[in-house]
């Protein structure tokens, strides 16, 4: 039987809300610090299919959470693509070289630097029980092709932006193949275990109208399309963080199954604005978790309230932090569980 998370992307409504977080397996995890100390890097301990399925598998044991999330980066495409890619202390991701005019002629693809992810979600689903849903991942075109022009993140992305622009013939050919190099690996990733797929848009907050339609929402109906008829059943859940008031035509555009919301959208307005029926993930604020005490519990049940109309995943507007206190995820984790609707 599909666990609630599942059930509730496949548009099944239920008394109980179901959870997980954005970056759950991470950072603000003593387990996960000392195993990340015992591994050396990110990117070692993300290859590595034994320390990846531990990690994904840490914040399950701890809150029971209702989907277990892989435990990878958005960049192991430019990198599977054939960019270098390492992460900096303190810094984090480069890529090389710098695909400043979209060009790929000099890279050679290296896809078989993804098998250990598959490995990892067999691993993971081999050691989940059926009510855990397994959450495969990948960064959308556009959020990855910033980081793929520019070789590292920047705040406006003006290097990405810009060559849109200036050459969109160029820039289309680089999201064409991350496009289809992230079909490819969603599908892998099904086909290991993983029970339902989430893109992740996390600069399609820094697009004008006409070009989030041409550079998020084409590319994730192309995306999505590709991945119902490879995968009927598999639910694909969209989150193009900053999308505002474009957010409506995101989700009925693509054909995602669920729409992630981000935490500076009103859940009211998205309730009402968002298709009937739509499966909604989020959107409590990562600092409010951060901050805790009685607000924290306060903007939960409303939240919980806003999306009482339809199927709702309890979620994060974006990822946790890595200096959340443990105890704060408890009384988050104790507030939904006990939602009366």
């Amino acid at each position: 039987m599909p666990g609630l998370l599942l059930d509730t992307l496949n548009g099944k409504a239920s008394e109980r809300v179901p959870l997980w977080l954005m970056r759950q397996a991470g950072r603000y995890l003593p387990e996960y610090r000392e195993l990340r100390a015992q591994k050396g890097g990110f990117l070692e301990l993300a290859y590595d299919s034994e320390a990846a399925a531990e990690v994904t598998l840490q914040p399950i044991r701890r809150f029971g959470f209702d989907g277990a999330i892989l435990f990878s980066d958005i960049l192991v495409i430019p990198h599977a693509m054939g960019q270098d890619l390492w992460f900096e202390a303190g810094e984090g991701p480069r890529l090389a070289p710098k695909l400043l005019d979209g060009a790929l002629e000099g890279l050679s693809g290296a896809f078989q630097r993804l098998d250990p992810v598959y490995e990892t979600v067999r691993r993971c689903r081999a050691a989940l029980g059926p009510e855990t849903t397994m959450l495969g991942f990948a960064g959308s075109p556009w959020t990855v092709a910033t980081y793929m022009v520019a070789g590292q993140g920047s705040k406006d992305h003006a290097e990405t932006r810009a060559l849109a622009y200036r050459d969109p013939e160029a820039f289309g050919v680089l999201i064409n193949a991350i496009e289809s190099a992230t079909i490819d690996y969603l599908i892998g990733q099904i086909d290991a275990g993983v029970e339902a797929v989430q893109l992740f848009d996390s600069w399609a907050g820094s697009l004008a109208p006409d070009e989030f339609e041409r550079w998020v929402i084409a590319p994730n109906a192309r995306i999505t399309a590709a991945l119902h008829e490879a995968r009927p059943g598999t639910p694909v859940i969209g989150f193009p963080k900053g999308s505002g008031a474009k957010l409506p035509a995101y989700a009925r555009e693509t054909g995602v199954d669920a729409v992630g919301v981000d935490e500076t959208i009103d859940p009211e307005w998205a309730a009402r604005e968002l298709p009937a029926g739509l499966p909604v993930q989020g959107n409590l604020d990562p600092l409010l978790l951060l901050a805790g005490g009685e607000r924290l519990v306060e903007r939960t049940r409303f939240i919980l309230r806003a999306f009482a109309g339809r199927p709702h995943v309890f979620n994060l507007g974006h990822g946790i932090g890595q200096f959340t206190p443990i105890d704060h995820v408890e009384t988050l984790v104790a507030t939904v569980r006990g939602w009366q609707g």
